[in-house]
């Protein structure tokens, strides 16, 4: 994970919510990292996570909206990635906590989000909030690209949080994995649209600051490069130009020239690398317009290429 999202995860750990919100977002926790264990004294709840804050975030969650005390269990992860994993572990009315989180029926799992939570506003926020805790990630806005996105097991739980996403016009897709679905923001105004929904107030503003630099950086690059083909154009031009001049003095002198053709001629020689409009105000008889000085040059174009006719 990057910083950036461990930062953002660290903030919306902080914020406080109302019982409700607490059991809204803990639904969201505990459907996608949860896991339950049939044992001898009943149903075990173990809701896992790498992110210490994360859950101390899903113990307090707990005991706000239970009033029950699990325990928080940690354990060292033996391959490649060496992070910790920390279970919060429910003993205590397991079965009857995930029944009234509609997460359970008789055993069974139910993937699909709570009708009450898609139809309340604030339920729906604290919904997408734990959502993107249990299995959200953002790109740091200083990379390539923008990205955020949440990953789900199941494709109907997906559809459920692209639903719940969109309803804010966030323009949320979706991708099919191996192991599951991911629900995805590209648009960087979006990312910024979907933080401010989660409360990531701090995230939001670094998000931004990063956004405009990016952007204004983004907008010199283009001046620059459109002035440097810009110049690369002019250059090769007048190396048009000057290679007829050249060609036409040496055939036939460019005392065959009309004055005018013979007078921007001559003063193409002398100013090689100038601009159709510089080229203009050196004119001796007077300054002439860029579209004028650029007819009289097509005019000399095409008088070298009649002679190469000959």
């Amino acid at each position: 994970m990057s910083s950036f999202a461990a930062d953002v995860k660290k903030e919306l750990t902080r914020i406080e919510v109302s019982v409700a919100e607490a059991q809204a977002e803990l639904s969201a926790l505990v459907r996608m990292n949860g896991s339950i264990n049939l044992l001898s004294q009943g149903l075990v709840l173990n809701v896992q996570t790498e992110n210490a804050a994360i859950a101390r975030r899903i113990y307090s969650l707990f005991k706000k909206t239970y009033q029950v005390t699990g325990e928080i269990i940690v354990r060292r992860k033996m391959k490649l990635k060496k992070n910790n994993v920390y279970i919060v572990r429910i003993h205590e009315e397991a079965q009857a906590i995930l029944s009234d989180m509609e997460i359970l029926d008789r055993l069974m799992i139910i993937p699909q989000v709570p009708q009450a939570i898609k139809a309340d506003p604030k339920l729906a926020k604290a919904y997408l909030r734990g959502a993107f805790l249990a299995a959200g990630s953002v790109n740091n806005p200083e990379t390539s690209s923008y990205h955020l996105e949440i990953y789900s097991i199941h494709q109907s739980h997906n559809q459920d949080i692209i639903e719940l996403m969109n309803a804010y016009d966030l323009n949320a897709r979706q991708i099919e994995r191996r192991s599951g679905y991911i629900t995805y923001l590209k648009e960087a105004e979006k990312i910024s649209d979907f933080l401010a929904l989660l409360g990531a107030t701090q995230a939001i503003l670094r998000f931004e600051d990063v956004r405009v630099m990016r952007d204004m950086r983004n907008s010199i690059n283009r001046i620059v490069n459109c002035e440097s083909a810009n110049l690369n154009k002019t250059v090769t031009a007048a190396g048009k130009q000057i290679e007829n001049i050249n060609y036409i003095e040496a055939r036939v002198g460019l005392g065959e020239l009309p004055v005018k053709l013979r007078e921007i001629a001559e003063a193409r020689l002398k100013h090689p690398g100038a601009s159709l409009k510089e080229l203009g105000e050196t004119l001796e008889s007077g300054p002439v317009s860029k579209s004028g000085v650029n007819h009289r040059l097509r005019k000399i174009n095409q008088f070298a290429e009649e002679l190469r006719r000959q």
